[in-house]
């Protein structure tokens, strides 16, 4: 999941061609050449859905292909094009499922099936074959002192498209490049691909390699790992053993879909029983290493999205805060600590106005809390 997939043309070129393209030409629904098409569109994802037809997001709009109606049997058939025969029979099964799909020197993608009103409905993903770097991300630069922490625990978040796993993979691929370590990554599908630098990487895929994120991270724990991937901590039992494997010496990642890092204080503490968030509290305050809020922004100028993010570090002020239950005072926390590498999304996002990078506008649909983006785009700090 590219935070910023590489344009060749303009949204409205993009427009043009899909709507232009097949007119004046028998169609028919190529699956293969839709994904291609992706990339030369620059659109992050493709639907599929009967009697829709083609649809694309590029820069976070949803842009149809005009006069390209399919029937719930062309739906199918694509499906059944791009998928093997496993992946067909859990999803006949279940009625969804997820995997990845690959074109040899185009991209792979992240793909998930499910039923609508009886009939499928597709949804790819690009994921480039290039792994993307810090740099090229505009990530923090803390990222890179984050993913050399021998322990500990750090949560990347943020909505569904908000490129949380191509910042999981540049953080591996740097640790790759500059540390001996051993790495396991436990996902659903595997996306990017990872080739052995520094580093010993094992990549295991829900459903092809093991039946559940909390078997994978027990058995994870008997394979000398250093780092753990975790692809979604989604529910109790796959953070209680994410927090064991912290506990117990490892570095884990792992994303949630939460918008800021109190928030995901709070989901994480509240996944347990009442009686049990005494106790959690404590390990979160001594584990919880950061905690990494993202979201895209589309550019001013030009097309394109640009990444904006809340940085949460776990100095003592926030282990105070987690531990005592008080995660509405972290804002104030994290909005003081520029120095330790924090920033809130406004402090954030009021840069990237700044800068003329995005719109005031853009960055108002963003916020949470927008009288202090106001102040601080007005007045800034």
């Amino acid at each position: 999941m590219a935070v910023e997939v590489a344009h060749h043309i303009t949204k409205q070129e993009s427009e043009i061609n899909l709507e232009h393209e097949h007119k004046g030409v028998a169609r028919e629904l190529d699956i293969l050449q839709l994904l291609k098409d992706m990339i030369t569109n620059g659109a992050s994802d493709l639907h599929i859905k009967a009697p829709t037809g083609p649809v694309y997001r590029i820069d976070g709009d949803l842009i149809k292909r005009e006069n390209f109606p399919v029937t719930p049997q062309e739906v199918e058939d694509s499906f059944c094009q791009i998928a093997n025969e496993a992946q067909k029979s859990a999803f006949y099964a279940q009625n969804e499922v997820d995997f990845a799909y690959s074109i040899p020197g185009v991209a792979r993608f992240r793909v998930n099936v499910q039923r609508q009103r009886g009939s499928l409905s597709i949804v790819a993903r690009v994921i480039p074959f290039k792994i993307p770097t810090i740099e090229e991300l505009g990530l923090p630069h803390i990222c890179k002192e984050l993913i050399m922490k021998p322990r500990g625990l750090i949560v990347v978040t943020g909505p569904t498209g908000s490129g949380k796993s191509s910042t999981l993979a540049a953080m591996i691929q740097y640790l790759n490049k500059n540390a001996r370590k051993r790495i396991i990554t436990i996902e659903d599908p595997i996306e990017y691909i990872f080739s052995d630098e520094n580093c010993v990487i094992s990549q295991r895929e829900l459903g092809t390699d093991t039946e559940s994120f909390p078997i994978a991270l027990k058995h994870a724990l008997r394979h000398d790992p250093d780092v753990i991937i975790v692809g979604e901590m989604r529910d109790l039992e796959t953070v209680a053993t994410a927090i064991a494997a912290a506990e117990t010496g490892h570095l884990v990642l792992g994303t949630l879909h939460t918008i800021d890092a109190a928030q995901t204080v709070d989901r994480l503490i509240d996944m347990f029983p009442a009686a049990q968030q005494s106790q959690v509290k404590m390990q979160f305050s001594q584990l919880l290493e950061a905690v990494l809020c993202q979201t895209l922004v589309p550019k001013a100028k030009g097309h394109g999205r640009i990444a904006a993010f809340e940085v949460m570090v776990g100095n003592t002020a926030i282990r105070n805060l987690i531990r005592e239950g008080k995660t509405h005072e972290i804002p104030g926390v994290i909005l003081l600590n520029r120095a330790f590498g924090m920033q809130t999304l406004d402090q954030n996002l009021a840069n990237l106005v700044l800068k003329g990078l995005i719109d005031r506008s853009e960055a108002m649909l963003k916020t949470s809390r927008p009288d202090t983006l106001y102040k601080l785009i007005d007045k800034p700090l």
